[in-house]
């Protein structure tokens, strides 16, 4: 399990964790009962805090995601992931509700949001 952690992104790095656990839950990469690193592995894999890795994993159990067995470890929890996907469409929904209302500001048209969607996703 890789994770990528940008000094360019403007949300703590404990989001960023939950961040990309929760969509590696969504698509399926991360199975029901799979184990997650250990707190402490994760934060010295990532050259982080423990406390940074434990308020990650305390988010995630705390929405659901995952559920941690004290001597045993942290592991995927049992997903309706149709609601969870259904709930992120809702969230991409009111942000791209933003962004017409700033690009019908700005004067930029469908074709240039679209040519930055490609530009962004390609890099990621």
């Amino acid at each position: 399990m890789k994770f990528i952690i940008s000094n360019s992104d403007n949300r703590p790095i404990y989001e960023q964790i939950t961040s990309q656990i929760k969509g590696l839950i969504v698509s399926g990469k991360l199975k029901e009962g799979e184990a997650l690193p250990s707190m402490r592995l994760l934060a010295k894999e990532l050259r982080i805090s423990v406390i940074t890795t434990k308020r990650a994993y305390e988010e995630l159990e705390r929405e659901g995601f995952i559920v941690s067995i004290t001597g045993k470890g942290s592991f995927v929890n049992r997903q309706n992931t149709e609601l969870i996907r259904e709930q992120y469409l809702k969230e991409i929904e009111e942000k791209l509700k933003e962004i017409i209302q700033l690009s019908l500001m700005a004067g930029i048209g469908r074709k240039e949001i679209s040519e930055m969607f490609d530009v962004l996703s390609e890099s990621e």
